[in-house]
This record gives C-alpha cells, structure tokens and sequence, in this order.
C-alpha cells in the first residue's frame, strides 16, 4: 500500500475518533442514573451506545475505504489482508456506571500488522494516535515510555477477566507483588495499554484479551519505544491472545510472571 494511501488511513481514522467519541460524551453526559445496560455475559456489560457507535464507524470506513474489511466488538464483520478492527467503548462498564473512563479504539491492520492505531478518550479529549514507524502522539504531541528500569519501581496494570480462570490472574498478581512492583486494575485494556506508551505507567499485562481492545494501542507502545509480545497472530483477530507491553528494560521480568 502507498504511503499516500496509509496517510490518507490514518488522517480518517483520526476523525472517526473524533466523532465516534463526541457522540461517546454526548450519551454520557445526557445518560440517566437508572443503570439502563443489559448483559453480554458475565461482567460483561452493552449498551445502546456501544451499537450506535460501531455503526456510525463502519459506515464511515466504508464510504472512504469500500475494499477494507472491518471487524468490530459487537457485530463482528470480516478479516481479510487489509481490515479495521474496532472496539466502539472500550470500558462500558465504566460508562453504564458513570465512570469518566473509557475510550473508543481504531486500528487498521495490514497482512497480520497493525499499521494504524488510534484512540479517542472523550472525557480528557486526549487523541492517542501512532502510524507504523512514524511514533507515538498524544493530541499531536510525541510520546515515550518511561525509563524504568528496575520492576520494585514500576507502576504495572494487570488485567484478567472470566475468560481465564481466576486462580491463574492471582498466581501473576502474587508473583508482581512479590518483585515489589506496584500494581493496580481499571476498565480500559485500551487506555491501559496507551498510558504505558506515554509514561503514565511502565507495563500493562493480561493473561487474554481480545484483539479489539488492544490492537490499535499496542502500536501505540511500539512506537514509543516500548516492547510488545507477539500478540497479533492471525488467530488472535477472532479469538484474542496474551498482550504484555512494557518499558524494555522490563521485559524479562513480565515474560517469567506471564508464564503462569
């Protein structure tokens, strides 16, 4: 694909963000307090907004982009050689709560590598956006991990959920704990992947996560300078995979607490 075409990719992208997360805020702040949500699953929330906002997405890369395919969280879709994936709200239970915390998340995959990530938190209006090996932006500004190095000073964020038995996710917190690392959880997979590519923590890790809720933001750390396993693999688009990413220095650490 043309340098031409991937810019023209990634300027779209970006204003999709823009918009998807406007109509995001606007739900948000004119919700009621009635806790109107349904159920996927267990702690697996949906709201109306997550379908309004998946739809307004695809018919916008559709009408630019009628050839790419596009697969999202709640309709699925189709995975070819050239596709976007997409996560509407990533962190519903956060918005069906009332938690200003969540974000919407593009990516556009080329034969197996993402090539464009963008995300879009609403309540802070930050836009995370990074193109392959043109770096990492926040709002246009570049972006980097940190410089930690040593895991008994690292902020790490684990995520688990009722996909992998829990007994395995408390065997990787106990293991973080006892290298000293500080550890906390939120509700965005996606922001907690981008706060690691700009610094505001130094590792995000989970035992599976799918590929909406991550792909777009794990080049966002790769191309700020920090590591990434092999979390794209083909079968990862469908049925989703193990991500760590952290500063590099880390690396070896998370590799041995991961392998639980």
């Amino acid at each position: 694909m043309t340098d031409v075409l991937m810019n023209l990719r990634f300027s779209v992208a970006c204003a999709i963000a823009r918009e998807a997360g406007q109509l995001i805020r606007t739900r948000f702040l004119a919700r009621d307090d009635a806790l109107n949500f349904k159920f996927k699953g267990p702690q697996d929330y949906l709201t109306e907004t997550d379908g309004e906002v998946e739809r307004l997405i695809a018919a916008r890369l559709a009408a630019s982009f009628p050839d790419d395919a596009f697969f999202g969280e709640e309709n699925g879709g189709e995975v070819g050689d050239s596709v976007w994936i997409v996560d509407p709200i990533d962190g519903t239970a956060d918005f069906a709560r009332g938690v200003p915390y969540f974000c919407v998340s593009i990516a556009f995959v080329l034969r197996g590598k993402t090539e464009i990530g963008v995300l879009y938190d609403p309540m802070s209006d930050e836009l995370f956006a990074a193109r392959r090996g043109h770096g990492a932006t926040v709002n246009g500004r570049p972006i980097k991990v940190s410089t930690i190095t040593d895991i008994r000073q690292s902020v790490v964020e684990l995520g688990w959920s009722s996909r992998v038995p829990f007994e395995r996710s408390a065997k990787v917190l106990e293991k973080l704990h006892a290298l000293g690392a500080g550890v906390k959880r939120r509700g965005s997979g996606a922001l907690g992947i981008a706060y690691v590519a700009m610094g505001r923590q130094d590792a995000y890790c989970e035992l599976h996560i799918n590929s909406w809720d991550a792909a777009a933001a794990v080049l966002l750390v790769e191309e700020a300078g920090g590591w990434v396993n092999d979390f794209l693999t083909q079968a990862c688009l469908t049925q989703g995979n193990q991500v760590i990413v952290c500063t590099p220095a880390l690396r070896g650490w998370l590799e041995n607490v991961l392998n639980v």
